[in-house]
């Protein structure tokens, strides 16, 4: 019965007090003007937008990806590092109980035995046995421990956030590079169609030179941006390599080749919307992860602050005590023990103090880290927004600009064919037609990886029905002490 009263004591008093400041969400200066509604927003960011782009070879990447990155596996693991830790952590709340067994056989010394008291003379040996179970309790009196759980669970939800923060980025990493792949692919089929564009006037120009109607220097001229344009196509090549390299690491994969879907002009941007209500700005798992730093620093001010707090136990033990291994057993060996301790500093040379110190400064220093984040957020997305619309302006006019240049190469071919210009203007022509339709090559990537970064920068609620596809582990919900 009085261990019963002493226990319901310890978790009175365990309940009813914690050193250190209790967390306070920080105010937050977001933006107050947007022009797009909540609701839509909300159904917009939570779409699996590379599933927009209309091609099912790169949503088949995707899939690979969550359940082959590395990256993301390292994440996974790291969670479930933190979740140990924080069970470990979570353990010092409660008794911790420990079994003992020890055995010994013992014969006295005949010296030992000639002194008064020293026992008889016949016991010359004799056995020494004991079993039993220890229990040692910290009493959380202050509340350092409960602060040290808090801490654990942050750092643990910290690292989920990271995890979340992996995938986050490997999507649009992905759709990025695959991206890049059909740029390169459109960029070589641009290249060898000028290369046979090159050779075929190559050829003719020829045999016009052989027949005595051209000009050396034609055939010279013609030849030299040929052979410049064919040496494109090797180093063309080699980063088309490259990218699928790179593009099967992202999946965990040996490097090797890609399996193409649709080209680029196939695909579909995602829609963009105009602006986003803050709050689903906020919760990116970058700013999350920042957040939990902050509850994990602001609990350690706890822990340290705790220390100047004296430290109160329970003991006890219980178990069977005998000399003779034959008792060990019977009713009469039974023992029983139980005991309180108290430690408390009295002089520690700064010591405790130094580590309320270092403590509040990482608190401030996460402080600030989280507020950072928020600001590169709300940059993110209005430079990835920007991005988006400069870059399909951009597009517009290079796509104009194509056409300017594709009625100067036929014009300047025309008159070159009733000698009215020289080969020089229809040279000049096709060199500006290649670089034209370059660039508006580049443009039309860079419209696809702004909307990309776009959504990169929204975060979204997909990543979730993202894990659940991959089979990813999701955290644990927080216990009796969260």
């Amino acid at each position: 019965m009085r261990k019963v009263h002493l226990a319901a004591l310890s978790l009175t008093l365990t309940g009813c007090f914690k050193v250190g400041p209790d967390y306070q969400k920080p105010w937050i200066d977001t933006p107050k003007q947007w022009r797009f509604a909540s609701q839509e927003a909300r159904d917009t960011t939570n779409l699996k937008w590379w599933e927009q782009l209309g091609d099912p070879v790169l949503n088949r990447l995707m899939d690979r990806a969550f359940r082959g990155n590395l990256d993301l596996t390292i994440a996974v693991a790291r969670v479930e590092e933190f979740m140990g830790i924080y069970g470990s952590t979570r353990s010092n709340l409660f008794p911790q109980f420990s079994g003992a067994a020890d055995y010994s056989r013992r014969k006295n010394s005949d010296q030992v035995r000639a002194f008064p008291g020293a026992g008889s003379p016949t016991n010359r040996s004799f056995d020494f046995a004991r079993l039993g179970v220890a229990m040692d309790w910290e009493l959380d009196v202050w509340g350092v421990l409960r602060r040290a759980n808090e801490s654990a669970w942050a750092d643990m939800l910290g690292q989920e956030w990271v995890k979340r923060a992996v995938l986050l980025t490997l999507a649009s990493d992905i759709a990025q590079t695959y991206v890049q792949l059909r740029t390169l692919d459109k960029n070589l089929e641009i290249t060898r169609a000028i290369v046979a564009t090159l050779a075929d006037r190559l050829r003719i120009d020829q045999a016009r030179f052989r027949e005595g109607y051209g000009s050396e220097l034609e055939v010279s001229q013609i030849e030299s941006e040929y052979q410049r344009r064919l040496a494109l196509i090797p180093d063309i090549e080699q980063s088309i390599a490259q990218t699928e390299h790179a593009l099967r690491v992202l999946l965990g994969e040996n490097p090797g080749p890609i399996v193409r879907g649709r080209g680029l002009d196939e695909l579909a941007l995602p829609p963009v919307p105009a602006g986003l209500p803050s709050d689903l700005l906020i919760r990116r798992p970058d700013i999350q992860q920042a957040e939990q730093q902050l509850i994990s620093a602001n609990a350690r001010i706890g822990v340290a602050r705790g220390q100047y707090f004296p430290k109160i136990a329970l003991t006890g033990d219980v178990g069977q005590l005998s000399t003779q291994m034959a008792t060990l057993f019977t009713p009469g060996a039974n023992f029983w023990s139980i005991g309180a301790s108290l430690l408390t500093p009295i002089f520690t040379a700064g010591r405790i103090a130094g580590q309320v110190q270092a403590a509040e400064a990482v608190q401030r220093e996460a402080l600030a880290n989280y507020r950072r984040a928020i600001i590169s957020t709300f940059r993110d997305f209005e430079d990835a927004l920007v991005a988006t619309r400069k870059t399909q302006e951009q597009k517009e006019k290079q796509a104009a600009r194509v056409g300017a240049v594709d009625n100067y190469y036929r014009l300047s071919r025309l008159r070159y064919d009733e000698g009215l210009v020289d080969f020089i203007t229809v040279l000049d022509a096709l060199r500006q037609l290649y670089e034209a339709q370059i660039d508006l090559l580049q443009a039309q990537s860079s419209t696809f990886t702004a909307s990309i970064q776009l959504y990169r920068a929204m975060g979204g609620g997909w990543i979730v029905a993202a894990e659940q596809a991959a089979q990813i582990p999701a955290p644990p919900e927080p216990g009796v002490f969260p």
